[in-house]
């Protein structure tokens, strides 16, 4: 019971951060650039030679893949040069335990199919892109975290009484991105038949124009959507699974994964994510979820 008020409160801010941006895109406080929190940037940080750490730090910028089109997660409006969001503000804090500052940091966008061959490729340093750690994703990247605990839930026509959750989902057409562990759940656990796009965009738009039923991934996510069209959409019932978010890295450098964890732990337990989370999800004035605990390096 806790996880699910956990869950929705981290989605309610969502909202609200969403309600605040409509109005006037790209200007979150942060003059439409991206610039939020500010983080500890390290001087000269003292790698093991020949480490991934060392060799990203000594190049003096890192390419972080983060989603593009998804409010208060990771979203870049038009005319900004930046994206803003938690995902973004995380990439900052890595960046700066790096000796990296923000302004050299180089957003790639990312989209859910495109994670692990960005990361198998070297496309990108690192994934923060509402990146739920699995069993089968580690098969093949590296995850670290989480830092973040959400859930699935459920976006219908506001006119739709049929679908109240998931279990009203067998036989109907749910969309979500492609590659995304919320539509196979939906597929497998639920018996929808699912629709995949390449953003959660485009799985709005076919639920606006009736060519799907639903549409499914994070919560938070999905009542973002909701809040810029309440006339059309809404979310329904309850979170009905757990994702849990991580920071992706290639497997060829397994020495990023203490480095992450540390990271990461030093954020959620010091004052660096209630900044990142202050500065996005927050604004609604709802406090930060629970602070998860990070699971092991292999």
């Amino acid at each position: 019971m806790q996880l699910k008020r956990t869950m929705w409160a981290a989605a309610a801010a969502a909202t609200m951060l969403v309600l605040t941006a409509c109005g006037d895109a790209g200007e979150d406080g942060d003059g439409g650039d991206g610039a939020t929190g500010d983080y500890e940037v390290v001087a000269d940080p003292d790698f093991e030679a020949g480490s991934r750490m060392a060799e990203i730090a000594e190049a003096g910028t890192v390419k972080i893949g983060v989603k593009f089109d998804q409010p208060g997660i990771g979203f870049k409006a038009a005319g900004s040069d930046n994206p803003t969001g938690i995902d973004p503000e995380m990439g900052k804090i890595i960046a700066g335990q790096l000796g990296i500052e923000a302004d050299d940091i180089e957003w790639i966008e990312t989209i859910s199919a495109n994670r692990e061959p960005f990361l198998q490729e070297g496309t990108v340093d690192f994934v923060i892109a509402s990146y739920s750690i699995t069993d089968d994703r580690r098969k093949i990247v590296g995850q670290a975290g989480p830092y973040y605990v959400t859930g699935q839930s459920l976006l219908v026509a506001a006119a739709d009484d049929t679908i109240k959750g998931p279990e009203d989902l067998e036989g109907k057409k749910v969309c979500s991105v492609t590659g995304s562990t919320s539509i196979a759940t939906v597929e497998k656990e639920y018996g929808a038949t699912p629709a995949g796009f390449d953003t959660y965009s485009e799985c709005v738009d076919q639920l606006k124009n009736g060519s799907v039923d639903a549409v499914t991934t994070d919560g938070a996510i999905l009542l973002g959507y909701a809040a810029e069209a309440p006339e059309e959409i809404k979310v329904v019932g309850e979170p009905f699974s757990e994702e849990r978010y991580g920071v992706g890295y290639s497997l060829e450098s397994p020495e990023l994964c203490e480095f992450l964890n540390t990271t990461l732990e030093d954020a959620l337990s010091g004052d660096a994510f209630q900044t990142a989370f202050d500065n996005t999800l927050g604004k609604s004035g709802n406090e930060a979820p629970a602070t998860p605990t990070l699971d092991p390096c292999p």
